[in-house]
């Protein structure tokens, strides 16, 4: 047996984005669009909510009632921006009670 630490390989671009973005106060979750539409596929998998193109990025949330739409949009810009370093479209499609189950 090896005692050799196999180094963790970074998390896709797509799903480093979801992750910065739903740590953002206010953003309950990623939103795939009416019919799934909007996702990043990777083998065997896809993530919701987050479209990668040239140049930049959309990303689609779901925002908590009450949370502040201007303020919270930036910061998600700002997080999803910060892990691909272009610009990125945020698209705020529902807005939920955040004591709801979804």
């Amino acid at each position: 047996m090896s005692s050799e630490v196999q180094p963790i390989e970074p998390a896709e671009p797509a799903e480093a984005v979801a992750a910065a973005v739903r740590a953002v106060p206010g953003v309950l979750d990623l939103h795939g669009g009416l019919l799934s539409e909007v996702a990043t596929y990777l083998p065997g998998r896809m993530v919701r909510g987050v479209r990668l193109r040239e140049p930049g990025a959309e990303v689609h949330v779901v925002l908590a009632w009450g949370a502040p739409l201007e303020e919270t949009s930036a910061a998600v810009r700002a997080a999803a921006a910060g892990v691909v370093g272009l610009p990125v479209d945020v698209w705020v499609q529902d807005v939920r009670d955040p004591a709801e189950s979804s």
